[in-house]
């Protein structure tokens, strides 16, 4: 989403957005010294307030939704995106109304910076932004048909509930040519997406490293060097473990993203992931006070994680685990090359042929499963 912030050496308002690598920001409108700090801290408060609402509807679409009957989950979300085409005449209208109830939050959220446009009391800063609010909104209806360019490019920080195929393909591309990740991967696709394809080829090479060492899958995967996040090794897990079942990749990755979706707005959405969890976790304890009983452990005590993801950014965590996964896959397959070592001037290249090879072997792996990728 844009943030809005108030420049107090330059006395502008800017406007900010993620590019996936760094931000980029904007100038909006010119303030003039007679308008009250508090009054323009208020305006950019608001507006930051109205994009978040507005971005919400891209990352969370009604299509996403399992019932769409009146008052349903579906059908708010609908009634959310449909609220887009009351924001700039809000933001215009000369008058204010009071006779007609506002029944979405994205109305509610524009109505709250027509009233702070109003205190301020400028035409031209009015003018201002409407205009960069157009952009905003024409940028979350250019994401939503998949192109992620110019202000559009924000996406790419953001977890969505429904991905687009088209975006998966990219992606699945992408890591073509780079098994190992790019900096377009995270420049120029939706995350979701992004994880989507990178679960696709990362099991592809655990595949192969399974095979070139002998190793189960889930042996592969528990090898891994330490994570700097302690549940990134648990994401693999279940995703090498429901893959290597035979469940399509898309169906494996969603419900991650969706439970953390749900847990970072404050739901559980179902309670046997959650019993699992409290099961493993009265388990360790029993197992601590059986192994050390003068330990002094109780459930209180316990931190119980509700996801395995991080529920601010769920997307772009769980594609920063599984490209980590592919590093380590690669690490594994080499330290499991044949150990007749070369001469010492043809270490590199050596290295540099097993690279190779561990890289054909991925992309082979992956073709041949590409039917379980959507």
């Amino acid at each position: 989403m844009t943030r809005y912030a108030i420049n107090r050496a330059h006395n502008t308002l800017l406007a900010q957005w993620s590019t996936g690598i760094g931000d980029t920001a904007i100038v909006v409108a010119r303030l003039t010294h007679d308008q009250l700090h508090q009054n323009t801290r208020r305006l950019a408060a608001e507006l930051t307030r109205l994009s978040h609402l507005c971005w919400r509807s891209y990352t969370h679409p009604a299509s996403s939704a399992d019932r769409h009957s009146p008052h349903s989950l579906g059908w708010h979300r609908q009634q959310e995106r449909d609220g887009f085409t009351t924001i700039l005449p809000t933001l215009t209208a000369t008058t204010r109304t009071t006779d007609q109830p506002i029944g979405t939050k994205v109305e509610q959220a524009a109505h709250a910076v027509a009233r702070a446009l109003r205190v301020l009391g400028t035409s031209q800063l009015t003018t201002h932004v409407t205009t960069d609010i157009a952009a905003e909104l024409a940028a979350i209806e250019q994401a939503e048909r998949g192109d992620l360019s110019d202000r559009a490019q924000q996406a790419v920080a953001l977890s969505r509930e429904d991905p687009s195929p088209l975006q998966i393909s990219q992606a699945d591309r992408l890591l073509h040519d780079n098994p190992f990740g790019s900096q377009d991967l995270f420049t120029q696709v939706d995350p979701t997406a992004a994880a989507i394809a990178a679960a696709h080829w990362f099991y592809a090479a655990v595949t192969i490293t399974a095979q070139h060492t002998g190793m189960h899958p889930i042996q592969v995967v528990a090898s891994a060097e330490q994570y700097d996040k302690p549940l990134a090794l648990e994401s693999l897990t279940d995703i090498t473990t429901a893959m290597n079942a035979g469940a399509r990749t898309r169906h494996v990755v969603m419900p991650l993203i969706r439970n953390a979706l749900h847990i970072a707005d404050g739901h559980l959405r179902g309670i046997l992931e959650v019993q699992h969890r409290i099961m493993a976790a009265q388990e360790l304890i029993s197992k601590a006070h059986t192994d050390h009983p003068g330990i002094d452990l109780s459930p209180d005590t316990i931190h119980l994680p509700l996801t395995s993801l991080d529920p601010a950014r769920p997307a772009p965590d769980l594609l920063d685990n599984l490209l980590h996964g592919i590093h380590t896959c690669w690490r594994l397959y080499q330290h499991h090359a044949d150990p007749q070592r070369p001469a010492p001037a043809n270490v590199e290249n050596a290295r540099q042929q097993l690279r190779e090879a561990f890289l054909t072997a991925t992309r082979e792996e992956a073709a041949a499963r590409s039917e379980r990728l959507l």
